[in-house]
């Protein structure tokens, strides 16, 4: 039986969580000291839903538009919610769902907790070439 590789496999499990009144200035501070390109923006409450900052919505709508990264808050730019991908589905469905929203990465969320993010760059990385190795494996 072909083994399908999971979100879970690829995904990176270091994800960064801000509150929304976080600076830009200071989300661009952790982003590099934390070497992470999108950032998690935390639910106010139970009844919220996740946000989602990349670092090119900083560039499109801080750096592009003149505004000051000390005055302007993540969830003025953020995208929310954020969609998000269960640890259990697979890679080619998470790239088809990528594809399908024009997005290229997402947290990864299982009973209402950021696991990690997953991204294209993983899936094709740490998905397709496993999968390629082991089908070649079985051929021989």
């Amino acid at each position: 039986m072909k083994q399908h590789k999971t979100v879970r496999d690829v995904m990176h499990a270091h994800a960064v969580c801000i509150d929304g009144l976080t600076t830009v200035e200071e989300a661009i501070r952790i982003a590099r000291e934390q070497e992470v390109k999108a950032i998690i923006v935390n639910k106010r409450d139970e009844h919220d839903e996740f946000g989602i900052v990349l670092m090119n919505d900083i560039a499109k709508k801080v750096l592009a538009k003149n505004r000051a990264p000390s005055r302007v808050n993540v969830y003025e730019i953020m995208t929310k919610p954020a969609l998000s991908v269960s640890p259990n589905m697979n890679v080619k469905y998470c790239a088809r769902l990528f594809e399908r929203f024009g997005i290229s990465r997402a947290p990864v969320i299982e009973n209402g907790q950021v696991l990690g993010m997953v991204s294209y760059n993983l899936i094709v990385i740490y998905g397709m070439l496993a999968e390629e190795v082991e089908s070649q494996h079985r051929k021989d």
